[in-house]
């Protein structure tokens, strides 16, 4: 299945969004919930939308081997590079989570920290996701999403065509963990809820594991 080219950035994209997203993504409870989820990672590990660099600290040195980062955006691969990491090898990679540029069964995990909101096909990155995953490996997810309840399920479809205009893409309607259910994974531990001092709408989180 062929994955349309990435288009040219726009201003807003290019000098705003970087900015916006390394500000919200690295807010207190965000990384709170980092702190727990990254440090499960393990051997070889694929981070989809490495940019900005919010999770490079928070890896194992004694689990991890390696770190393979990628994502579309320069301004923020550039921003990646510079954060600060783990003593553990990095390779940061410009790509697409729908098109991923390595071989089968390549890594031990797979890590999505609020990424599968803005990918252009959310069903193609999480094939690709299980595609170079070993048959032994794990995805970890962090994922903000499509809320349950009604009243702000209703302000979500309402906001989304908006905040994608200015959040770089970013999708509020998305299923997470069903989604990663549909796309063959078995799903492990999963927590959900709304994130605190968040308002609804924007502040849905699931986060956990998944296997083959």
């Amino acid at each position: 299945m062929a994955v349309a080219p990435i288009p040219p950035l726009s201003w807003w994209d290019r000098h705003v969004v970087p900015r916006l997203i390394g500000f919200a993504c690295t807010q207190p409870p965000l990384m709170k919930r980092r702190a727990k989820i990254i440090p499960r990672a393990a051997g070889d590990v694929l981070e989809y939308g490495v940019g900005g660099g919010a999770n490079l600290a928070l890896y194992d040195p004694a689990r991890v081997t390696r770190v393979t980062g990628i994502d579309p955006s320069d301004p923020l691969l550039a921003r990646a590079r510079a954060a600060p990491h783990a003593a553990i090898p990095l390779d940061i990679v410009h790509g697409v989570a729908e098109a991923l540029p390595f071989p089968d069964a390549s890594f031990d995990t797979v890590v999505t920290t609020f990424t599968l909101c803005s990918v252009s096909d959310q069903a193609r990155a999480l094939a690709e996701a299980r595609r170079v995953l070993k048959p032994s490996g794990t995805l970890l997810f962090l994922e903000h999403g499509l809320a349950p309840d009604p009243g702000p399920c209703r302000w979500q479809h309402w906001l989304e065509p908006v905040w994608k205009r200015v959040a770089g893409g970013c999708n509020l309607t998305r299923p997470v963990a069903a989604a990663i259910a549909a796309a063959g994974f078995r799903l492990g531990d999963v927590e959900q809820g709304y994130m605190e001092k968040s308002p609804k709408p924007l502040g849905w989180i699931e986060m956990g594991s998944a296997t083959h």
